[in-house]
């Protein structure tokens, strides 16, 4: 097994948000495709384990206004495997990830 380089534990992470966020306009002009019945969804990225990062967004830490206000629960299937890697890596993961998310109809929101 080849040891992973410190480097390596950076996490993109998905929130599943609670649907009044789309009552928020911002949230809505910034998902013009959306597609009914999908998820909204928070897509962040982090150097923390990604469950003691949703802690601290609903504890009001470094906090996105709406995971705080409506992030229900972490989506791991959507991104644990991606996971750990380098900060560059996980940068353009979120990127990707979210515009992956936004094309399959889901109402997305990146900081």
């Amino acid at each position: 097994m080849v040891p992973r380089s410190r480097k390596a534990h950076y996490h993109v992470y998905v929130v599943e948000l609670a649907d009044p966020v789309w009552n928020k306009a911002r949230f809505r002009n910034a998902n013009p495709d959306y597609q009914l019945g999908k998820p909204f969804v928070y897509v962040g990225m982090t150097g923390l384990d990604p469950d003691l990062r949703f802690d601290k967004h609903k504890a009001g830490i470094q906090a996105n206004t709406y995971v705080r206000e409506h992030g229900l629960r972490l989506l791991p299937a959507l991104y644990e495997r991606y996971n750990p890697m380098a900060y560059d890596e996980a940068r353009s993961m979120e990127v990707e990830l979210g515009i992956a998310l936004r094309k399959a109809g889901y109402g997305v929101w990146q900081a």
